[in-house]
């Protein structure tokens, strides 16, 4: 009888753990809040100019993180005439419950790639890479949920806690709030 109340208890707690809520974001509602923000210019004043484009955004679910392609235009008095290029940024996601969104955060920069540049040239402009990743997306919001969206979970008194980075978008789980 005790067995049968123990393998009960452990059904009940699986049931309850898989109805708690989620919120699910597709990856077509990312690209387009993120595209919002752009295009987006970066300078270093007399040196270069960065004309950054709309990122394509990649989901790596592998990571549980993201990634960012950036078109750029680089121009300015360092150099002859203007390059067209690409860098790359990966980012994790948190939730900002002030504000309720999930932002992009812990950039990580990826080389800059400007063909046709000299190596020092090349060298000099992937050294200001990392400034220009986190203008252009450090703290970006890729989402703001609505209090509609909050609202179950809210009654339950739950809050969202974990991003979950998928092939689809991303989903949301959420966890009791402290009491």
């Amino acid at each position: 009888m005790s067995a049968l109340l123990v393998a009960a208890g452990v059904l009940a707690v699986a049931q309850a753990v898989q109805a708690q809520p989620r919120y699910t974001v597709s990856a077509e509602q990312l690209q387009q809040a993120v595209a919002q923000r752009f295009p987006m210019r970066y300078g270093v004043p007399g040196l270069v100019d960065f004309d950054i484009q709309q990122p394509q955004l990649r989901l790596l679910q592998e990571d549980n993180r993201m990634r960012a392609q950036m078109a750029v235009v680089v121009d300015g008095p360092a150099l002859e005439r203007a390059h067209r290029g690409a860098f790359d940024v990966d980012f994790a996601l948190r939730y900002e419950p002030s504000d309720r969104t999930i932002r992009a955060h812990r950039l990580q920069f990826r080389h800059l790639r400007l063909p046709g540049l000299t190596p020092q040239a090349s060298d000099l402009l992937n050294t200001y890479g990392t400034a220009m990743a986190a203008q252009a997306l450090q703290e970006v919001v890729l989402h703001r949920l609505r209090p509609q969206d909050l609202a179950m979970a809210d009654g339950m008194g739950m809050r969202p806690d974990s991003i979950t980075v998928t092939d689809q978008g991303l989903v949301i789980g959420f966890v009791f709030k402290p009491l």
